[in-house]
């Protein structure tokens, strides 16, 4: 099994950081969830270029999908939020996105959160990835990712 672990992509926070991107979580940027099949091998500490969405690991040919339920590409997030009210603590949090009610979903191992506005340095980089413990789906019903109470990327400061 290839997915083991949850993760924040390193380059997201250095990019945010080095204000060599400009991501706008909780505004304008839209924010986007893929689902993945187990042959990706998920790592935090590849280059922005290799975190972004159909590059490396995360092209779309490991990704699960069905059109008009769970689209290529994934669907993107709503009403996210970037919290900082708890001390030594700083969360970036959405609603729990959800399929049509007729999806035919197979083999989804975890997702790609990404920002799917931004350009620079790399169209569609990385937020980062969530392991969902398994292999998961669902036939002719609803498939929905229930982010953790601690939100979908957590800093403890």
């Amino acid at each position: 099994m290839a997915w083991t672990e949850s993760r924040i992509f390193r380059p997201f926070v250095a990019d945010m950081m080095g204000n060599t991107a400009a991501f706008d979580l909780d505004g304008a940027d839209t924010i986007m969830a893929a689902l993945f099949n187990d042959s990706v091998t998920p790592d935090r500490n590849v280059a922005s270029a290799l975190s972004a969405y159909n590059a490396g690991q995360w092209d779309n040919a490991n990704e699960v999908s069905d059109a008009g339920q769970w689209d290529q590409g994934g669907i993107a997030l709503t009403n996210p939020v970037v919290n900082s009210g708890s001390a030594g603590v700083v969360f970036f949090d959405a609603d729990n996105p959800e399929s049509g009610a007729a999806a035919e979903l197979a083999d989804v191992y975890g997702t790609l959160v990404y920002d799917g506005s931004l350009s620079t340095p790399v169209a569609d980089q990385g937020i980062c990835y969530n392991y969902l413990g398994g292999a998961n789906g669902v036939a002719g019903g609803t498939f929905r990712l229930v982010w953790a109470d601690a939100g979908i990327a957590r800093f403890t400061l």
